[in-house]
């Protein structure tokens, strides 16, 4: 195993920020796995904890056919926000943005840069590309704040990765993937090992999020350049690995060995592992998902546990005003799966309460909410 430290910029004197990465094993293949970019979505950096653990394992019996990079704990600027004894990690507090938004997109760069470089052995055409990308983020101005560096950091270690797992979580959610359709084939396997209940695709959801960032480059650029052979050399996938609270050791050691076992699937791990489960989730547009917003303030009370099947018209949640009496009741504007709720349970403006993935697109636009 070895021990990388990267030094953030920009941290106020007399202080130093660091991201760790953790690199195990050889080979020609490679997987980045990444956990806690919003940093008080904890469930990925325990998820990470056993694999750690595990990867020293396998790594001793020399049972690793490819690199795994592994960083545990992806956001060292939100890890300490905390604000009156809570914490506040999706959100720089220097800048309000977000940590998974506006990474740096480098597919208008890159057909810039690889004009005439690309022809018919799709293999060299990835390598060719890869080293572009790294280039092409070695090359950009210097970084104007810490969470700019930690961004680009975070990309110069997946761009050139065969496989991208960023591990997240909801506020209370069932287990979930996000992906681009076109990467859905290849991670059927791995929303089957994990149980996952929901998948959501597209192609763009808005906003530059860290997957799309590592897996959109490869679905654009054949159409850029139809002459050459360009395989689909990254699937990137966010995985909610359920809602903030589901920290418990033994589903977080589950989670970690489902992980595992895909990475053996794709040709990372060696040795016998369990088949993966015949049955998978069916995958909807991201466009399809409703979210469930109050009319009202007031106290929230769900109607549906989550993981719940529920049908157009079907009551989601009450708000009730304490001091005026009003009560609303939301319901399902689709058929779907209840796959997330809101920890909170006071409604707020702007603020939703509830998710339901449904199958029908009845959404536009930017698709993730900030």
């Amino acid at each position: 195993m070895q021990h990388i430290e990267h030094i953030l910029p920009w941290s106020a004197c007399g202080t130093r920020r660091t991201l760790s990465l953790f690199r195990f094993g050889s080979g020609p293949r490679k997987a980045y796995i990444q956990a806690s970019l919003h940093a008080d979505e904890l469930p990925g950096m325990r998820v990470a904890v056993e694999l750690k653990a595990r990867l020293r394992e396998l790594e001793a019996q020399g049972r690793l056919t490819g690199v795994i990079e592994l960083v545990p704990l992806a956001n060292p600027i939100g890890i300490g926000q905390m604000f009156q004894a809570t914490h506040q990690g999706r959100f720089e507090f220097n800048s309000g943005k977000n940590f998974n938004r506006d990474f740096p997109a480098l597919t208008e760069a890159l057909v810039e840069r690889l004009e005439g470089q690309l022809g018919s052995d799709g293999e060299a055409n990835v390598a060719t590309i890869r080293r572009a990308m790294l280039a092409i983020l070695a090359a950009l101005p210097p970084a104007q704040s810490e969470l700019d560096g930690l961004r680009r950091l975070l990309l110069q270690q997946a761009c050139d990765a065969d496989l991208v797992l960023d591990l997240h979580c909801d506020f209370e959610s069932v287990m979930l993937l996000y992906a681009l359709p076109q990467n859905w084939p290849h991670l059927r396997s791995l929303a089957a090992r994990l149980g996952a209940e929901a998948a959501l695709l597209a192609e763009d959801a808005g906003g530059n999020a860290f997957d799309e960032a590592c897996a959109v480059p490869w679905v654009k650029l054949p159409d850029c350049f139809p002459e050459a052979e360009i395989p689909l050399a990254c699937v990137a996938t966010t995985i909610e690995l359920r809602g903030m609270a589901d920290t418990e050791r033994e589903p977080c050691q589950a989670s970690a060995e489902q992980i595992l076992a895909y990475l053996a699937d794709q040709g990372l791990i060696s040795g016998a592992w369990p088949d993966a489960p015949g049955h998978c989730c069916q995958a909807t547009p991201f466009a399809g998902a409703q979210y469930a917003y109050a009319e009202h303030p007031g106290v929230v009370s769900y109607l549906q546990p989550l993981g719940a099947q529920v049908r157009v018209g079907d009551p989601l949640f009450e708000v009730i005003d304490p001091l005026s009496d009003r009560h609303s009741i939301v319901k399902a504007t689709t058929d779907g799966i209840l796959y997330a709720r809101e920890r909170l349970r006071f409604a707020q403006p702007g603020l939703w309460l509830a998710k339901v993935a449904g199958s029908t697109p009845i959404r536009q636009g930017r698709l993730l909410s900030d």
